[in-house]
């Protein structure tokens, strides 16, 4: 999935003076960096790895700590000023000096020494003194400022406002949650090994974590008589998030790390998928003998490497089933042909690096049984058009489509996802949130000719804003007559109950990130 990216500004620092100076002048330029329009993700590892070992998990919490805190820093800076601050590298030298006082308890006198220097370093000498009676002025009562500042949300004015709108009764948890650190949850392959074959292996070399279930219950209109489908998620939660190289068979493939709200998406396509391959079975109505699915907006490739992992362990007589009887054999699925879409070469190459780790390259799938073809494609899912896979009886028909199933992981603002990228606050803007949505729209527009009748779609943000989830399902299936919204039941452990879909939020500390879901089968019109 791709987040939009804001606009450039007219000055983004260099990458050589980020890697200059010591460990917090570095954090304050690349907290510069990141207000001039860079991504932290961007901005990260450059500044990590231009640094010792022994400083990098200093630089990692400064840097991290700030972002999440920022808004209600910069509150507290102004509170405390007597008069405004408007150079943009004294605030920002000052917010990182209150982080090391009131979040990451530095002693005083090194909190203040150090950020006072760094102000010199970055060429600031002239707000030195104006720096130190800031802090000095903190370091005396910390907990009266420490207070003040968790008081209220950290986030941008205009985006508490809409979570207002949107989440009144979840408001307050809400803006709090996405304040703190996310938990760690790995995915376990589940073509390679079990969730609780990993656990011990995790055991055995002291990595403690914690098994996490979640539940999935929808009604399924081409199940027979409607009959709901409930399915199982399970993942495993890290008590203390770890390096990916101290993961037993990571590089082997055996896990990946997946935020456990992502780790919804796969397994309801893929049973969404199943059902319209038994119906499909049942009413010999298949048209051809292979299966078309699409993984849209498919980087960095987590969510496609989750649904062929359980195509992979899929009982091959399930989706290959050769039904006959004393006259006929019935048409039914003999492989299965899945394209994979994304708009940028650099995020194309995320996706292939990701493949080859866990063995699901074009190359490995055409070497096993597993009957699956993969395509991976650079193109804009607002225009691309699947060139292959309908038969001519399709072509002809009316509401003809190529795929049985698409997965559409679609853009947004990633607002449920500011945990991990605490960026996303300084960055994203309230214009961002239309243009989204009317991009949101303009692939749904593409994608759905193209989706076959009795086919399913299944529509994931990583947003919590209902502009770009459940209002944008709303508006789409009003304009489409052949879209039926599938029913989520009670039976979902997980998530807040929409008119379409269901919401996830990150509210609880050991919890997933923010995501919605809704899944939509097309009918005849």
């Amino acid at each position: 999935m791709r987040h939009p990216s804001p606009a450039s500004k007219n000055h983004k620092p260099s990458s050589n003076l980020i890697m200059n100076g010591s460990v917090r002048v570095r954090v304050i330029r690349t907290l510069l960096a990141i207000q001039n329009g860079q991504s932290l993700a961007s901005v990260l590892d450059p500044l990590l790895n231009s640094l010792h070992d022994g400083d990098k998990g200093f630089a990692h919490a400064l840097l991290l700590t700030t972002l999440r805190q920022w808004h209600a820093l910069a509150r507290l800076l102004d509170s405390l000023a007597d008069n405004p601050i408007d150079e943009v590298e004294v605030r920002t030298t000052i917010q990182v000096g209150l982080v090391q006082l009131l979040y990451l308890e530095v002693a005083d006198h090194a909190a203040i020494h150090e950020t006072v220097e760094a102000a010199k370093e970055v060429g600031f000498a002239h707000a030195t003194g104006l720096i130190n009676a800031i802090l000095r002025k903190v370091a005396k009562n910390p907990n009266k400022f420490r207070k003040k500042c968790n008081k209220n949300h950290s986030l941008p004015n205009w985006l508490a406002y809409q979570l207002k709108q949107d989440w009144s009764d979840q408001y307050d948890a809400l803006t709090q949650g996405l304040r703190q650190p996310a938990p760690m949850f790995l995915r376990v392959n589940a073509a390679a090994s079990s969730v609780t074959e990993y656990q011990e292996a995790l055991n055995g070399v002291e990595i403690e974590t914690e098994l996490t279930k979640m539940t999935t219950g929808f009604r399924l209109p081409s199940a027979s008589n409607a009959a709901p489908v409930t399915l199982a998620t399970i993942g495993l939660r890290l008590r203390q998030s770890t390096a990916v190289s101290a993961l037993p068979d990571f590089a082997d493939g055996i896990v990946s790390v997946q935020d456990m709200h992502a780790q919804l998406a796969a397994p309801i396509i893929h049973r969404a998928l199943m059902s319209k391959v038994s119906a499909d079975q049942s009413q010999a109505g298949l048209d051809n003998n292979e299966l078309h699915i699409l993984d849209a907006c498919a980087a960095p490739g987590g969510k496609l490497a989750h649904w062929l992992e359980l195509l992979s362990s899929e009982d091959a007589s399930v989706l290959f089933h050769v039904k006959q009887d004393d006259t006929a054999a019935t048409s039914v699925p003999t492989g299965i042909k899945l394209t994979a879409i994304d708009n940028e070469a650099s995020r194309i190459e995320r996706i292939y690096d990701n493949l080859k780790r866990l063995n699901f390259t074009q190359t490995d799938l055409a070497q096993s049984s597993s009957g699956i073809a993969l395509d991976i494609v650079c193109a804009d899912a607002t225009r691309w058009r699947s060139t292959g896979g309908a038969s001519k009886k399709q072509d002809s028909a009316k509401n003809s489509g190529v795929f049985d199933a698409i997965l559409l992981d679609s853009p947004c603002t990633a607002t449920g996802v500011i945990r991990r990228h605490p960026d996303i606050s300084l960055l994203r803007t309230e214009e961002d949130v239309e243009q989204t949505a009317l991009l949101q729209a303009e692939i749904l527009q593409n994608l759905w000719p193209q989706l076959k009748v009795g086919g399913y779609l299944l529509y994931v943000t990583c947003s919590i804003l209902k502009q770009e989830n459940v209002l944008q399902m709303q508006d789409f299936v009003s304009r489409h007559d052949d879209a039926a919204a599938v029913a989520f039941t009670e039976a979902c452990s997980w998530g807040i109950e929409q008119a379409i879909g269901r919401q996830c939020l990150p509210i609880d500390r050991d919890g997933g990130d923010g995501f919605y879901y809704a899944l939509l089968q097309k009918t005849m019109a």
